[in-house]
């Protein structure tokens, strides 16, 4: 009988300790079974998410739907673009119209408390900025008294500026339109003072929308600070894992210099612990995930890693040209870094 317990608590113990594998949820056996990722996207930003003048989705969030499904189904093109307008997308990931949201979206306390969806990692910070002409005499909002601002239905700005000008005691007037093409066409036919939207986005289209883009400017004057977040609906934990550590293997990537270029190679030749973890050359972290060991080797050649997907849409090389700031690793003094691959 002693003998028995001993045997017991031992193998007890080994359960608490050892890994297990994850069963795959809900969304992940849906996805699978239909082939393809249904990735919610704005569709109005060559930056963020944009058909080209070839037929072809682009952009850093169009990207990110593209590494979720290298990782769940092997191939980044398996993926249905669902283009949403601001009051869509949250309705469209809670009813499983879609299986996740890239869009660049603000992540904030109501919309992961009370929409039934849940953010799962900021994939670019920006905030709420203003674009004007530049011959309109406003270096900054001091200069925004009795202004008329156009703006997107559903923008989370609309309360940021709100605020700005309370502060100022300001009065000014709103023009507010369903998608953000329609805003910027607004602002470029003279229907407003200033266009209002997050500052990365402004920028974008200043340099790939504008007829002449040299007689806009966006301010450096911010009125928020932004955090922009994936989003899967609440519930399913195994899906919201996966989305999850894909972004962190994004970053983590960039920092272990595996790139586009050499994931094949470093999955089989790096003596690197941790890059051989990522990679799936020891520890089989895949299985804990539900997916195949080399998953982050499928995603890197894919779309390369963050750095590299951060240059092609907003960097140098980009028509953008924007400094990475924010959007920097941590060890390069910006906000971007991932727990351990272990």
């Amino acid at each position: 009988m002693k003998q028995w317990w001993i045997l017991t608590i031992v193998l007890f113990s080994l359960q608490c300790t050892l890994p297990s594998v994850s069963h795959a949820g809900e969304v992940l056996d849906k996805v699978r079974s239909d082939g393809t990722l249904r990735c919610g996207v704005g569709g109005s930003l060559p930056t963020f998410s944009r058909l080209n003048s070839q037929g072809v989705w682009v952009g850093l969030d169009v990207d990110y739907c593209r590494a979720v499904a290298a990782a769940v189904l092997g191939d980044k093109n398996k993926v249905t673009f669902v283009p949403l307008t601001l009051q869509q997308r949250f309705a469209a990931l809670q009813s499983g119209q879609v299986d996740m949201l890239a869009r660049d979206t603000l992540s904030n306390l109501t919309r992961d408390a009370s929409l039934g969806v849940i953010s799962v990692a900021t994939n670019f910070y920006t905030g709420a900025g203003f674009m004007v002409r530049r011959d309109a005499g406003i270096a900054s909002t001091d200069d925004m008294s009795d202004a008329t601002f156009c703006i997107t239905h559903g923008n989370s700005a609309v309360g940021a500026l709100a605020d700005t000008m309370k502060k100022k005691g300001f009065e000014y007037k709103l023009i507010q339109l369903e998608k953000f093409q329609d805003t910027f066409q607004a602002f470029l036919s003279g229907r407003c003072d200033a266009a209002v939207a997050g500052a990365a986005d402004l920028a974008g289209v200043q340099v790939t929308m504008a007829p002449n883009p040299s007689e806009l400017v966006v301010l450096d004057e911010l009125m928020s600070a932004d955090p922009y977040s994936v989003y899967v609906a609440r519930g399913d934990w195994e899906w919201f894992t996966i989305v999850r550590w894909v972004h962190y293997g994004l970053i983590e990537a960039e920092k272990q210099g595996i790139l586009q270029a050499n994931a094949q190679q470093l999955a089989t030749a790096s003596e690197d612990p941790t890059v051989r973890r990522m990679l799936g050359a020891q520890d089989e972290l895949g299985k804990l995930l539900g997916l195949d060991n080399d998953w982050l080797v499928k995603v890197i050649s894919a779309t390369g890693n963050y750095g590299e997907i951060f240059d092609r849409h907003f960097g140098k090389g980009s028509q953008v040209n924007m400094a990475r700031g924010q959007n920097a690793l941590a060890r390069d003094g910006g906000l971007m870094y991932s727990p351990p691959f272990n």
